[in-house]
């Protein structure tokens, strides 16, 4: 049986550490994923509005390695700027790919859509990156979720979203995690806003120790009063899912690809054309694949309901701030 690592984190990964920054009177934030070693990574889009940057050198048949960072923002377009900040920080620090004699750090990043979450958005300068900046200074293997980071102004479509995480050490010795910015147009939760479509893959209590929606047909019109009008809707889940074991590109794309089924599992609906559903595969390349077959099933399944249950955890853990025009989940009222 799969169970979850010491501190249930995307960085039970050993050598990944995550930095949190986010901007409460704005209402959003900036989170960064790092390894020790440049990361062999790869992504999968499946929502029809992303916003991304450098996620071309992803793909399995391009011809970069590894990336020194991830970013995951808000801000819509304006966010993509945080992977800026993030870049000159690893370079600070001398860490990038060296070409010509010269440090040229490689961070793919991806965005949600959080301008409409109430926050004071009339900005002089674009604060996104120095929220990169500040985020990389907060690296660490421990980090909190909620509204914190990229989660920080997160929405869904009756309650507010969050930054979740979670992870499963495998009976191979293979570690998988997931780290996302829940912010969805769909609902993560059965129209009680009690019950979460992930409490089938719960783990203890890790979001409440719910039970799962019971009764009546899942197959309802996401058209509800109590949505926000789609048209003010431009909405993203983004995260990442992680493993030490050993992939090459091309696997890390089948990572990437797979763990999309948690976010269907975990967010009715998803992937719609006005999400940007995206998700990067990240391998640390510590472990060898003893069985290439069954040992990435393994991973991509975890990865799967890793990614699910961290989007429960980021919903879950959302709190309450000043002006948010829609209610967490713990002061939700049907």
């Amino acid at each position: 049986m799969m169970q979850p690592g010491p501190k249930n984190l995307i960085t039970d990964v050993q050598g990944l550490l995550v930095g949190n920054a986010q901007d409460e009177k704005i209402k959003t934030g900036v989170t960064v994923l790092t390894g020790q070693q440049p990361l062999v990574t790869s992504y999968c889009v499946m929502g029809g509005a992303p916003g991304t940057r450098e996620t071309d050198l992803l793909a399995p048949d391009k011809t970069i390695k590894g990336v020194d960072a991830l970013v995951l923002s808000g801000g819509s377009a304006f966010g993509l700027d945080a992977a800026s900040g993030v870049v000159d920080k690893l370079k600070e620090n001398g860490k990038g790919l060296e070409v010509a004699g010269h440090i040229v750090p490689l961070v793919p990043a991806a965005i949600i859509f959080d301008l409409s979450n109430g926050g004071e958005k009339k900005w002089a300068k674009n604060p996104y990156p120095s929220l990169g900046k500040q985020a990389y200074e907060n690296l660490n293997p421990e980090f909190e979720l909620g509204s914190v980071g990229a989660g920080c102004g997160a929405q869904g479509g009756m309650m507010k979203g969050g930054l979740g995480s979670a992870s499963f050490k495998l009976s191979n010795g293979i570690t998988v995690g997931a780290l996302v910015a829940a912010n969805p147009v769909g609902d993560a939760t059965d129209d009680t806003g009690r019950h979460f479509w992930a409490a089938p893959f719960e783990i203890g209590d890790e979001f409440g120790g719910l039970e799962a929606p019971s009764g009546g047909s899942y197959a309802k019109s996401f058209k509800r009063p109590e949505l926000f009008p789609l048209e003010d809707r431009a909405n993203t889940t983004i995260g990442i899912v992680a493993t030490d074991a050993d992939l090459t590109k091309a696997q890390a794309k089948r990572l990437a690809t797979s763990a999309h089924d948690g976010i269907a599992r975990a967010i009715v609906p998803s992937h719609l054309p006005f999400d940007g559903d995206l998700i990067f595969a990240s391998s640390t390349k510590e472990l060898p694949l003893s069985d290439e077959v069954y040992d990435l099933a393994e991973i991509c399944h975890a990865a799967s309901l890793c990614m699910a249950r961290a989007i429960a955890r980021g919903v879950y853990n959302a709190k309450k701030l000043p002006g948010d025009p829609m209610p967490t989940f713990k002061n939700f009222k049907s």
